[in-house]
């Protein structure tokens, strides 16, 4: 691909309209299509495209090499000095997960639990539609998973944080390849659809804690 490819190709990945990207980077449209896509861009424009999205690796848009994204597009919650594993609260994740804070911005318990040494957070499970798997109250190991080219393990439990709020679910092949299936554990409870666009983070569940 070229550079002006690689740079539709983040803007697909991160749902990002064609219009909405050249707005920004102030260019014409018809300089990503025909001729034009195959042209070289001018220095200045990459410069501003980096300086707009900023999670964008640099090696990845000139060469190609590497991830498309610094850090693997992974949240930074991730164990502090203190050691062990942050229990953060659940309305928390979506700012740890968007970057907005991170977990030293809570006074949050830490755990050092062995078996789950490739845990990044601890969050509690709240309500019932997981119940027999989780009830209310015990506590699940998740580690990040990134977004980007995401291969879900199907009937897994994942954490996702979504446009309505953190959920924990199975997941299941969706309609569509935008689309994915969110199955509870309690039959009380209907399986339902999600587009992929409204998922903003996402974490798989790699153990429990049970509280007696």
């Amino acid at each position: 691909m070229t550079i002006k490819e690689r740079i539709l190709y983040f803007a697909e990945k991160k749902h990002i309209t064609k219009e909405s990207l050249y707005q920004q980077m102030d260019v014409a449209a018809s300089n990503f299509k025909g001729a034009g896509l195959k042209s070289e861009i001018g220095g200045s424009a990459i410069v501003k495209f980096l300086s707009i999205f900023p999670d964008v690796e640099p090696n990845w848009l000139l060469t190609g090499e590497g991830d498309m994204l610094k850090n693997a597009n992974l949240p930074k919650a991730h164990k502090v000095e203190t050691g062990g594993i942050p229990l953060i609260p659940i309305n928390a994740m979506a700012g740890i997960a968007k970057g907005e804070v991170s977990v030293l911005d809570y006074e949050c318990e830490h755990y050092i639990v062995p078996i789950f040494k490739e845990a990044e957070f601890l969050i509690p499970v709240k309500g019932s539609s997981m119940i027999p798997k989780y009830n209310s109250g015990d506590i699940i190991a998740c580690k990040w998973v990134p977004i980007v080219d995401i291969f879900f393990q199907w009937n897994k439990v994942y954490v996702l944080d979504t446009n309505q709020g953190a959920l924990i679910k199975r997941i299941h092949p969706g309609k569509d390849d935008q689309h994915i299936q969110l199955v509870s554990d309690n039959d009380k409870y209907p399986p339902f659809q999600i587009a992929l666009s409204s998922i903003n983070a996402i974490a798989i569940v790699i153990g429990v804690i049970r509280l007696e």
